[in-house]
């Protein structure tokens, strides 16, 4: 979304005017039908549903959120508990549009309390949305059929192959910035399936997610990561603009206590499978 990777993300105009207009999927253990009204937590601070820490979020994004059988799981999922269990809530995911979800207009519409979607922190998205301190180093990587020989996107533009990237992220943007004008696709499983299906011959995306796509043997046995894009990207957990100062100190607090405690890097090995600064 854009993965630094994603994550993942440009402002849309209009877009709090949209967001009485998306519809909603929840995917926890009940269903958020939107609310601007807010109530104080046990923990002191304001949330759209009492006992509840909502969490908007755009399935799937493997391995940062992803549904497991019924329940939404992933390393944003494990993150973002950290802070409701210190605030006495149980964390509540909305899966939504990743698009509504950067431009601020979620929260603005009290759909959620906060976002937790691989979401790099931008200038521009920062001028609609609060972020947590980072929580993830991101970086890019370019994934494509084994044996096509390339290793930059340099090489990509030399050897004229259509190139691909998720709409409204990051990696969109970069490949943009140097010259590129890539087939937009609307999430993270219809772009693997454009390289799949030979709509392109690459495609730029989140490095932790091309690297859980190539554990399935189908994807592996075709496709190989040919290069990782360092883009100095970090990923914050969203908040409303002008968020509970209560709030995002909880959530500030969560991320670096884990970081001090061992913690993050139990997650991180878990969702993972090596330790911070080994992923690249």
């Amino acid at each position: 979304m854009g993965l630094s990777f994603v994550s993942r993300r440009v402002l849309a105009a209009g877009a709090v005017v949209v967001a009485g207009t998306f519809g909603l999927a929840a995917c926890g253990t009940e269903s958020t039908g939107g609310s601007s009204a807010s109530a104080p937590s046990e923990g002191g601070v304001k949330v759209v549903h009492p006992g509840k820490l909502t969490t908007c979020t755009n399935l799937p994004y493997e391995p940062f959120e992803f549904k497991e059988g019924d329940k939404t799981v992933g390393f944003d999922i494990d993150i973002v508990d950290l802070a409701a269990k210190k605030l006495g809530l149980t964390q509540d995911v909305v899966d939504i549009d990743f698009a509504v979800i950067k431009s601020g207009a979620a929260m603005a519409a009290g759909k959620c309390d906060v976002a937790a979607a691989g979401m790099t922190i931008t200038p521009e998205r920062k001028a609609n949305i609060d972020f947590s301190v980072p929580y993830f180093d991101a970086t890019q990587a370019l994934l494509g059929k084994k044996g096509v020989g390339i290793k930059t996107l340099d090489e990509v533009k030399a050897k004229n192959l259509r190139l691909g990237a998720q709409a409204s992220t990051t990696g969109l943007e970069y490949v943009r910035k140097n010259g590129f004008d890539p087939k937009e696709f609307a999430d993270s499983p219809k772009e693997l399936l454009g390289l799949q299906s030979g709509q392109v011959d690459v495609i730029v995306q989140d490095l932790p997610v091309v690297l859980a796509w190539l554990k399935k043997p189908e994807i592996a046995d075709k496709f190989e990561l040919l290069a990782s894009l360092d883009t100095g990207e970090q990923y914050g957990i969203g908040l409303k603009k002008g968020a509970d100062p209560a709030l995002l100190k909880a959530i500030d607090e969560a991320i670096t206590t884990a970081k001090a405690d061992g913690t993050y890097e139990k997650l991180y090995v878990k969702w993972f499978g090596k330790k911070p600064g080994e992923l690249g």
